[in-house]
Protein backbone atom coordinates (compact mmCIF):
# COMPACT_ATOMS: atom_id res chain seq x y z
CA UNK A 1 0.00 0.00 0.00
CA UNK A 2 1.25 3.52 -0.81
CA UNK A 3 0.12 6.90 0.47
CA UNK A 4 -1.23 8.96 -2.45
CA UNK A 5 -2.59 12.33 -1.33
CA UNK A 6 -4.74 14.38 1.04
CA UNK A 7 -7.82 16.02 -0.48
CA UNK A 8 -9.36 19.25 0.75
CA UNK A 9 -12.35 21.01 -0.77
CA UNK A 10 -11.83 24.68 -1.49
CA UNK A 11 -14.43 27.39 -2.02
CA UNK A 12 -12.27 29.76 -4.12
CA UNK A 13 -9.63 28.12 -6.33
CA UNK A 14 -7.68 31.32 -7.03
CA UNK A 15 -7.46 32.28 -3.35
CA UNK A 16 -6.41 28.73 -2.51
CA UNK A 17 -3.72 28.67 -5.20
CA UNK A 18 -2.46 32.03 -3.98
CA UNK A 19 -2.13 30.52 -0.49
CA UNK A 20 -0.78 27.03 -1.25
CA UNK A 21 1.31 27.86 -4.34
CA UNK A 22 2.38 31.50 -3.97
CA UNK A 23 2.57 31.98 -0.19
CA UNK A 24 3.31 28.47 1.11
CA UNK A 25 5.51 27.60 -1.87
CA UNK A 26 4.00 24.31 -3.06
CA UNK A 27 4.39 23.38 -6.74
CA UNK A 28 1.43 22.55 -8.98
CA UNK A 29 1.97 19.04 -10.35
CA UNK A 30 -1.14 18.83 -12.49
CA UNK A 31 -4.62 20.31 -12.86
CA UNK A 32 -7.68 18.93 -14.58
CA UNK A 33 -11.17 20.26 -15.19
CA UNK A 34 -14.12 17.86 -15.27
CA UNK A 35 -16.87 19.71 -17.14
CA UNK A 36 -19.43 16.91 -16.81
CA UNK A 37 -19.00 16.82 -13.04
CA UNK A 38 -18.49 20.60 -12.78
CA UNK A 39 -15.30 20.48 -10.71
CA UNK A 40 -11.55 21.07 -10.97
CA UNK A 41 -8.75 19.09 -9.33
CA UNK A 42 -5.32 20.58 -8.67
CA UNK A 43 -2.51 18.44 -7.25
CA UNK A 44 0.36 20.15 -5.44
CA UNK A 45 3.45 19.05 -3.53
CA UNK A 46 6.46 20.50 -1.79
CA UNK A 47 9.25 21.24 -4.29
CA UNK A 48 11.30 18.11 -4.86
CA UNK A 49 8.89 15.81 -3.00
CA UNK A 50 5.99 14.69 -5.16
CA UNK A 51 5.30 11.66 -2.94
CA UNK A 52 3.12 13.56 -0.46
CA UNK A 53 0.54 15.34 -2.58
CA UNK A 54 -2.26 17.73 -1.72
CA UNK A 55 -5.38 17.58 -3.90
CA UNK A 56 -7.49 20.72 -4.05
CA UNK A 57 -11.04 19.97 -5.15
CA UNK A 58 -12.98 22.96 -6.43
CA UNK A 59 -16.67 22.41 -7.14
CA UNK A 60 -17.91 24.98 -9.64
CA UNK A 61 -21.34 25.29 -8.02
CA UNK A 62 -21.05 27.36 -4.81
CA UNK A 63 -20.98 25.32 -1.61
CA UNK A 64 -20.15 26.15 1.98
CA UNK A 65 -17.63 23.88 3.66
CA UNK A 66 -17.06 23.43 7.36
CA UNK A 67 -14.14 21.65 8.97
CA UNK A 68 -15.01 18.31 10.47
CA UNK A 69 -13.54 17.35 13.81
CA UNK A 70 -11.95 14.32 12.16
CA UNK A 71 -9.50 16.51 10.21
CA UNK A 72 -6.61 17.95 12.18
CA UNK A 73 -4.03 19.68 9.99
CA UNK A 74 -1.52 19.39 7.17
CA UNK A 75 2.14 19.50 8.21
CA UNK A 76 5.22 20.55 6.24
CA UNK A 77 8.89 20.57 7.27
CA UNK A 78 10.66 23.71 6.04
CA UNK A 79 14.33 24.63 5.65
CA UNK A 80 13.99 28.05 7.33
CA UNK A 81 10.92 28.55 9.51
CA UNK A 82 11.47 32.27 10.00
CA UNK A 83 11.88 32.93 6.26
CA UNK A 84 8.77 30.86 5.54
CA UNK A 85 6.74 32.84 8.09
CA UNK A 86 8.03 36.14 6.67
CA UNK A 87 6.97 35.06 3.16
CA UNK A 88 3.52 34.03 4.39
CA UNK A 89 3.05 37.36 6.18
CA UNK A 90 4.14 39.21 3.03
CA UNK A 91 1.27 37.42 1.26
CA UNK A 92 -1.20 38.58 3.93
CA UNK A 93 -1.36 35.27 5.82
CA UNK A 94 -1.98 35.50 9.58
CA UNK A 95 0.37 33.51 11.82
CA UNK A 96 -2.15 31.89 14.17
CA UNK A 97 0.67 30.35 16.20
CA UNK A 98 3.92 32.26 15.55
CA UNK A 99 7.25 30.38 15.67
CA UNK A 100 8.16 31.56 19.16
CA UNK A 101 10.20 28.42 19.87
CA UNK A 102 11.99 28.42 16.51
CA UNK A 103 10.45 25.04 15.73
CA UNK A 104 6.71 25.24 15.04
CA UNK A 105 4.16 27.64 13.57
CA UNK A 106 0.54 27.33 12.43
CA UNK A 107 -1.40 29.19 9.74
CA UNK A 108 -4.78 28.62 8.10
CA UNK A 109 -5.72 28.39 4.44
CA UNK A 110 -8.51 30.58 3.00
CA UNK A 111 -10.92 27.72 3.82
CA UNK A 112 -9.73 27.37 7.42
CA UNK A 113 -7.50 24.32 6.93
CA UNK A 114 -4.86 24.32 9.65
CA UNK A 115 -1.27 24.09 8.36
CA UNK A 116 1.58 23.18 10.72
CA UNK A 117 5.07 24.34 9.73
CA UNK A 118 8.01 22.57 11.40
CA UNK A 119 11.67 23.55 11.22
CA UNK A 120 13.78 20.80 9.64
CA UNK A 121 16.42 19.47 12.01
CA UNK A 122 17.09 21.35 15.22
CA UNK A 123 14.94 24.32 16.24
CA UNK A 124 16.19 27.77 15.28
CA UNK A 125 17.27 30.06 18.12
CA UNK A 126 14.27 32.00 19.46
CA UNK A 127 14.39 35.51 18.00
CA UNK A 128 12.38 38.70 17.75
CA UNK A 129 9.83 39.49 16.57
CA UNK A 130 8.70 35.86 16.73
CA UNK A 131 9.36 35.07 20.38
CA UNK A 132 7.14 37.91 21.62
CA UNK A 133 4.21 37.41 19.22
CA UNK A 134 0.90 36.14 20.61
CA UNK A 135 -1.40 33.53 19.13
CA UNK A 136 -4.20 34.85 16.93
CA UNK A 137 -7.44 32.87 16.71
CA UNK A 138 -7.42 29.09 16.64
CA UNK A 139 -4.73 26.93 15.14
Amino acid sequence: MNYLHTMVRVSDLEKSLHFYRDALGLSVLRAQEFTSGRYTLVFLAAPGDSRAQLELTYNWDPQEYTNGLNFGHLAYAVDDLYETCERLQAHGVILNRPPRDGYMAFVRSPDGISIELLQKGSPMAPADPWQTMCNIGNW
